[in-house]
């Protein structure tokens, strides 16, 4: 069963959480965090993407960029802007984007759960990404971005989450520059803790990564080279910041594709080849499907909507998902597509852009052809990872993303 642990966190003075908080370190560029950050000394991305610390002209190392990191949580600390709370707690932090609401717990998620699979992944990560996360946690001492998890719906602590917001004001209520309402409450009554920690150990088998694949992987070297390193365990590194969330509640948007070029096929010629696997309707505008094996297709200036035949079987498992059967029957064999982890010849767009990014990116001529694609469901996803199976690469795209900065658990605490 699933091991959570409550924890003392380290968290924005009241009043500066709009200040300080972040998006995550991976959905926006060094160049965007430094526009994003400009003016504000209390932004997060000073920790989270170290790199704007240092002077963009002059040339730097990843290890320079990981001391300003570190350096900057000191700051932080030293200044009082971000403050520990003195009692191990409990918290949720609840987002409301348009009509998704969602509550999620904040708590700390076991290495040892992740290590021993019953913290399921549905992704591959690269080596390169992961090494720099190993790099800058070990060296902050820190975990200052939660990692995204799923569960199962559980009846009692949705009731739990429900009746405390109702009868408690939030710590923090403020809405981003996106438009999303984040809020937050503090759990510190012992029984309540008691009981959610119960819920996890007796009812849990296993959580699921929806966002955080890197950040996860990342977290359970640190804490078993810390492990080693010590010669013992202690509960504060080996376990690792999360938010879970009630399947119930979250909502997966489309991971949408751009490609380069046709492999060597005039338009002509390629419609002739998909053809043999799709019904092709030509549209006088942007489609985004709503069903599966349905598709949009954006080739020059003319948007087309695909519809598998029904003569093909889509198979069982993985190969039922509706990118994977667009890889397996257009993206590999015809446009030459082998990985598409690696090859520069595709990019992935997150459904938050809609189909004007996708039209954008094939208008500005630097890419021929765009496919949006109906999004994996949670219970897709769930199948997936409980079968050991991997997704292809930006399958899945969650909204609304958790700020980094309105908790942090500061495992080796220096400052």
């Amino acid at each position: 069963m699933i091991t959570i642990r409550p924890f003392a966190a380290l968290r924005p003075k009241s009043g500066l959480e709009s200040k300080i908080a972040s998006r995550p370190y991976d959905v926006l560029s060094s160049k965007e965090a430094r526009q994003e950050a400009q003016g504000n000394e209390k932004s997060f991305y000073r920790v989270i993407k170290p790199e704007i610390n240092l002077d963009p002209v002059k040339p730097s190392t990843k290890e320079a960029a990981y001391a300003a990191a570190k350096n900057a949580l000191e700051e932080f600390i030293r200044e009082g802007w971000l403050q520990y709370d003195q009692k191990e707690s409990y918290y949720i932090y609840r987002q409301k984007m348009m009509d998704n609401d969602q509550y999620g717990l904040v708590c700390l998620s076991s290495v040892d759960d992740y290590m021993n699979d019953r913290i399921k992944k549905h992704e591959y990560t690269r080596p390169a990404k992961e090494e720099d996360r190993i790099h800058h946690m070990y060296t902050i001492g820190a975990h200052p971005g939660p990692v995204f998890l799923a569960h199962h719906h559980i009846s009692e602590l949705a009731a739990i989450k429900k009746s405390w917001c109702a009868s408690h004001k939030p710590d923090f209520s403020f809405t981003s520059e996106d438009d999303v309402l984040h809020e937050g409450w503090t759990i510190e009554d012992d029984q309540t803790i008691e009981a959610i920690t119960a819920l996890f150990t007796k009812n849990v088998s296993q959580t699921y990564i929806a966002d955080g694949h890197h950040r996860s992987a990342a977290s359970a070297k640190v804490g078993l080279r810390m492990r080693e390193e010590a010669g013992d365990s202690k509960e504060s590194y080996e376990s690792f910041l999360s938010v879970l969330f009630d399947e119930e509640e979250l909502d997966i948007w489309d991971y949408n594709r751009v490609i380069k070029d046709l492999n060597g096929y005039n338009p002509t010629d390629f419609l002739h080849a998909i053809a043999e696997h799709f019904d092709i309707t030509p549209l006088e505008e942007a489609y985004k499907p709503q069903e599966k094996y349905s598709y949009g297709m954006m080739l020059g200036n003319q948007w087309y909507r695909l519809d598998l035949k029904q003569t093909h079987d889509v198979g069982q498992g993985i190969e039922s998902l509706d990118i994977q059967v667009l890889s397996d029957l257009v993206l590999n064999p015809i446009l030459g597509i082998k990985d598409q982890r690696t090859d520069p010849r595709i990019d992935f767009v997150g459904g938050i852009r809609g189909m004007d990014g996708l039209s954008k990116r094939v208008k500005s001529g630097q890419w021929t052809l765009a496919f949006s694609i109906h999004p994996v469901s949670m219970k897709e996803l769930f199948d997936v990872a409980d079968s050991g199976e991997v997704m292809p690469p930006k399958s899945t795209w969650f909204e609304p993303k958790l700020r980094s900065g309105l908790f942090i658990n500061h495992f080796n605490q220096t400052s």
